[in-house]
């Protein structure tokens, strides 16, 4: 009975596991992200996010085909272990709450910008500090109560980028009032539909992965899943089909509606913008809102994945038992306030980089979530190895070319990515994945004593 009062619940359904992927794909790198991203492809920006959805699609098959194929996973890393080693997966589980902790903070600090809009005289660490205790609270609730808040605020967004898409639509192709239709100039004037060439695209590429990353959150879920071998591919197919048109669609629509040398630089996201030239009274304040409650659901997405990680990991007895504490509700609590410590972290770096902590840590994220999706790649290309005669109700098709295209497109971006990206982003990331890799050594050794 102990043993089972310790235990996760498997409360969560399809419904709540689709908006949790979308929640965490689409914050900040769609609202904020959107702005660097433009800036550096321009309007061939519609490219890179188009060979992204298709690489999420390749990578996020794999991860389903696993998950059914271990219908007894709880996370990542008993996904990976049993195939590629405990290294391979000790680095991904890692490196995966690395990434969540670093993006939740970044995120605290872009709704902190979006919420300057109407409060431009408070300094932006004590907005990220407010956003930052609210994510914690939701947190701390049931699973249960988190799931419905999540699904609620993911829907809220999805509605309105849905309202964007139509009202983009519109002032792109309809005469109306004083309003003359926009066309499509603005996608080959200033300087061409690829104004810094390829160089400029594959800069994007890093935004791209960062924006898109968070869907692979699904298999943090496993745990906490009903029937997650019924559940999970539903929800890869539910959500991908999603992602990719909400940013293919807004995307197209803000880089042909605004010249796209226009729209980085502004304290406001792109979308902010179209709502303003839409004319409708208070447009533009409605959209910030949506804004901002969509980067607090991605925030609520990476506490609750960082969070699953810390407890797992110390289930396995890697990390201090503490941290796989369950509260009354079923919630790992140690696990849930360490992690928001990062919040806290984030809102100390703002104090001193303010708006630019985003970017800066922004360029980490990146590299990160390439790692993981190649990890799982390259995990999905030898599980059929493993165990190639189990059967399954869920197999991807074109194994295994839809996996090595994934695996040689990422490694082609992580090459072109590391000859764009500032040298001191590029440093930082190589410093903690070798710290990572250390204290894999050092528990090794150490549970090697013990033993």
């Amino acid at each position: 009975m102990e043993k089972d009062r310790q235990k996760l619940q498997r409360t969560m359904t399809s419904r709540h596991i689709t908006m949790m992927a979308l929640g965490g794909a689409i914050g900040a790198g769609l609202f904020k992200g959107s702005s660097s991203a433009i800036d550096m492809a321009g309007p061939s920006v519609l490219i890179a996010y188009l060979i992204g959805g298709i690489i999420l699609l390749f990578v996020m098959q794999g991860l389903a085909e696993m998950a059914v194929r271990n219908s007894g996973a709880r996370t990542f890393r008993d996904l990976v272990q049993s195939i590629l080693g405990s290294y391979p997966a000790y680095f991904l589980d890692w490196i995966y709450w690395k990434m969540w902790v670093l993006n939740i903070a970044a995120e605290s600090v872009v709704a902190a910008i979006f919420i300057q809009y109407w409060l431009p005289d408070y300094p932006i660490w004590i907005l990220a500090l407010s956003v930052s205790v609210l994510v914690t609270v939701i947190n701390l609730l049931s699973v249960k109560a988190f799931a419905e808040t999540e699904y609620w605020l993911a829907l809220i967004k999805i509605t309105v980028i849905v309202v964007f898409i139509i009202a983009g639509l519109l002032l792109l192709l309809v005469n109306f009032g004083d309003h003359t239709a926009v066309g499509f100039s603005n996608l080959t004037d200033h300087g061409g539909f690829f104004p810094n060439g390829p160089t400029g695209l594959i800069a994007a590429m890093l935004v791209v992965i960062y924006s898109y990353g968070g869907t692979e959150i699904i298999g943090i879920t496993l745990a906490e899943t009903k029937n997650p071998e019924k559940v999970v591919p539903k929800a890869v197919r539910s959500t991908l089909v999603r992602i990719i048109s909400f940013y293919l669609l807004p995307f197209f629509i803000i880089v042909s509606l605004i010249p796209w040398n226009e729209v980085n630089g502004v304290a406001e996201s792109p979308f902010v913008m179209v709502f303003k030239m839409i004319g409708i009274p208070g447009a533009d304040h409605i959209m910030n809102a949506v804004v901002i409650l969509a980067i607090i659901s991605s925030m609520n997405s990476g506490l609750y994945g960082s969070s699953r990680v810390l407890y797992t990991q110390a289930v396995d007895g890697r990390i201090p038992k503490i941290f796989s504490h369950l509260s009354k509700k079923k919630v790992p609590t140690y696990a849930i306030l360490m992690c928001t410590s990062a919040l806290y972290i984030g809102v100390l770096i703002s104090l001193f980089a303010g708006s630019k902590t985003f970017e800066f840590l922004m360029g980490s994220l990146g590299y990160t979530v390439l790692f993981i999706w190649l990890i799982i790649a390259f995990a999905h290309l030898k599980s059929r190895k493993n165990q190639p005669e189990q059967p399954s109700s869920y197999s991807v098709k074109w194994f295994p070319y839809t996996t090595w295209a994934a695996i040689i497109a990422l490694c082609a971006i992580l090459i072109g990515i590391i000859f764009t990206t500032s040298i001191i982003v590029t440093t930082i990331t190589l410093v903690i994945y070798i710290f990572i890799t250390i204290t894999y050594v050092f528990n090794g050794r150490f549970h090697k004593n013990v033993a």
